[in-house]
């Protein structure tokens, strides 16, 4: 049942929104999205809204502050068009990083972002991945925390010989994470890298806790930046003596020398989603698995009051 539900997508991510829109059968919300001469941003909902449970796709990726700022403002707009319900669908919650004070007079900026989504008037957050499950209680809203999980582990488990396979964390605090998803392809083996890093955007692996000698190794992390963590991990695991090494990431922010240090390390495979969409197609090395049928599924769920727990088995 889809009564009253409407889609409407930012500009951030046109291909996911139309892959959400053709899983659930329903034509996107027709919007005019313009900027003024001096880059202000102008938003028009072109149909009526009144009333309606409205979903609104907008990852918060590159550029950040832009996209943050064009899905304020749908949301406000929506919220003054009186939209019974709005959801805002951000499949990658941007400043998600900054999300405690860890040295002397530093903002927590996922937490500044979930109030300005608050005052703008949104009523729930679906999201995908976050970097730290905390960020949900920085929320007095309904919070649905998705996991890219089932989907990169499904094409992963095809792949591989589970009996070869150690799953590998890129540090101590994915632990849980890689845990988890070497439970899901049905693997008792993980390992983890311990590592440094001196300053933001800079890592330095320094040891592989756990056997990976003989074995096929998967690094499971959330968010791939700069890639330094990720390569250097790939290297430190083939210097240990790993068959090969792929790589599982939610989301691809992929900035600066990312794609560079891929195509020149260790890595056969970096697997991500389209929570964000890839600047750089050609690269061979990357593959690109889609969340439209989750997050439509979701939405489907949400719209009818159902149990999102399906989609976490």
């Amino acid at each position: 049942m889809k009564r009253n539900l409407k889609l409407i997508a930012g500009t951030a991510n046109p291909d996911l929104a139309q892959g959400i829109a053709a899983y659930l059968e329903l034509p996107l919300v027709d919007r005019e999205i313009e900027r003024f001469s001096d880059g202000e941003i102008k938003v028009q909902i072109l149909e009526n809204v009144r009333g309606h449970d409205v979903f609104v796709i907008q990852p918060t990726c590159a550029p950040s502050n832009d996209n943050l700022m064009e899905l304020l403002i749908i949301i406000d707009a929506l919220r003054r068009a009186s939209a019974g319900r709005i959801t805002a669908v951000v499949p990658y919650y941007g400043y998600a990083r900054q999300d405690r004070k860890d040295r002397p007079r530093v903002p927590i900026t996922s937490k500044l972002v979930a109030n300005l989504l608050t005052t703008a008037g949104v009523n729930r957050i679906l999201s995908v991945d976050l970097h730290a499950d905390q960020i949900q209680g920085f929320f007095d809203i309904p919070f649905d925390h998705l996991y890219s999980m089932p989907v990169t582990a499904e094409y992963l488990k095809k792949k591989l010989d589970k009996n070869k396979v150690v799953v590998v964390s890129p540090d101590a605090g994915g632990t849980e994470r890689a845990r988890a998803f070497a439970k899901r392809i049905g693997v008792s083996r993980i390992a983890i890298i311990d590592k440094r890093r001196p300053r933001a955007n800079v890592a330095e692996v320094m040891n592989v806790v756990g056997k990976v000698k003989g074995l096929n190794a998967i690094i499971v992390d959330d968010i791939v930046d700069t890639a330094g963590t990720l390569t250097k991990a790939a290297a430190a695991l083939k210097k240990n003596g790993a068959v090969s090494v792929l790589a599982a990431c939610a989301h691809a922010v992929l900035s600066g020398p990312a794609f560079e240090r891929i195509v020149d390390s260790d890595i056969e495979e970096l697997v991500v989603t389209d929570s964000i969409p890839l600047v750089n197609k050609e690269c061979k090395k990357i593959t690109v698995l889609t969340l439209s049928d989750l997050i439509g599924e979701a939405i489907f769920r949400i719209h009818n009051e159902q149990s999102l727990g399906p989609l976490f088995i």
